[in-house]
């Protein structure tokens, strides 16, 4: 009877009991994450606002604007809407600038990841001074800019270059690297080539390493020879980051004016003149800078540099829908 009695007033009590605060709980809880997260996320959203979202909307400020150095200075721009545009859509140095565009880049990328790739391919199997090798082709890669142009400068240099000296050497006669219509623009994009070599080696090196060896043992094993393994193992393989590396390359190789400017100035005339380096000279190069237009080329610049990337990600989601 005590044990029924008992029984019933623990259940009478248990069933009084005010019932937990669940929801309230899980609210303390879910708030000091919030709070963290925002913490964590306020930083990244500062720097994207600062370096990124503000430059932008100056850019295209400065687009629509009729901005001179005096009017750079006072703040008193006129609004003239596309007028900017429209005069470099008209400009006699458009044509050549983007046809010196699209040769400097898709020729310095194509070249780049080329050779990076034969490289990557060569050190992956490691032997004796394999890491001595590849630091050595790291040098260009971290050489500032104006070192590597002045360099190439003066090794094309038509008087006293060390490329005409060993020409002259073997009986042929000197070119006007820097200075000939014709060789202006192979110029800049050899040195610009060379430049770019370390990157994608770096970047299809580490890639390599993440193809299983296992693979390579199977296709052996199935009788296939070292082109076989290298067409149907590595290429495959590797595509995902021979994909972000030709994108990078081509954003990076897309705003390129250092190397140029150092070589050649663009010239002569318009010979090497890229859509950056026009901007640029607009800019900053002509003693009387005209902000305007070197805006509007830089928008350019930035659209199409987003149509590739847009490109990329839809390629890649394809890639992984399927």
């Amino acid at each position: 009877m005590r044990v029924t009695t008992n029984t019933a007033v623990a259940e009478r009590r248990v069933r009084s009991a005010p019932a937990p605060a669940t929801g309230d709980r899980k609210g303390k809880r879910g708030r000091p994450t919030q709070w963290a997260a925002l913490g964590f996320l306020t930083p990244l959203a500062a720097y994207l606002a600062i370096f990124y979202a503000y430059p932008l909307v100056r850019n295209i400020d400065l687009s629509v604007h009729d901005y001179n150095a005096r009017a750079f200075v006072l703040g008193n721009a006129k609004f003239v809407g596309f007028d900017n545009y429209a005069a470099i859509f008209s400009s006699p140095a458009f044509g050549p600038a983007v046809r010196n565009t699209v040769v400097f880049t898709f020729g310095s990328i194509a070249a780049q990841y080329l050779i990076g790739l034969v490289l990557a391919v060569f050190f992956r199997n490691n032997f004796r001074l394999s890491g001595v090798l590849r630091a050595l082709f790291l040098v260009p890669w971290l050489l500032p800019l104006i070192v590597s142009g002045s360099t190439w400068s003066w090794m094309l240099n038509s008087d006293n270059g060390i490329v005409n000296s060993v020409l002259r050497a073997f009986g042929i006669g000197e070119i006007n690297w820097l200075t000939s219509p014709d060789w202006a623009l192979t110029s800049v994009l050899v040195a610009n080539i060379w430049l770019g070599i370390p990157f994608n080696l770096v970047i299809l090196y580490s890639g390599l390493q993440n193809i299983p060896g296992d693979l390579y043992e199977a296709a052996a094993l199935d009788g296939a020879n070292a082109w076989q393994q290298f067409r149907r193992v590595t290429v495959p393989m590797l595509r995902p980051v021979s994909a972000i590396t030709l994108l990078l390359g081509l954003v990076y190789t897309l705003k390129v004016v250092d190397v140029i400017w150092i070589m050649t100035t663009g010239g002569p005339g318009n010979v090497s003149t890229t859509l950056a380096v026009w901007s640029y000279r607009e800019a900053f190069g002509t003693g009387q800078p005209d902000f305007s237009p070197a805006a509007a080329i830089g928008n350019l610049l930035i659209v199409i540099a987003l149509v590739f990337g847009f490109l990329y990600l839809h390629l890649q989601r394809r890639q992984e829908r399927s």
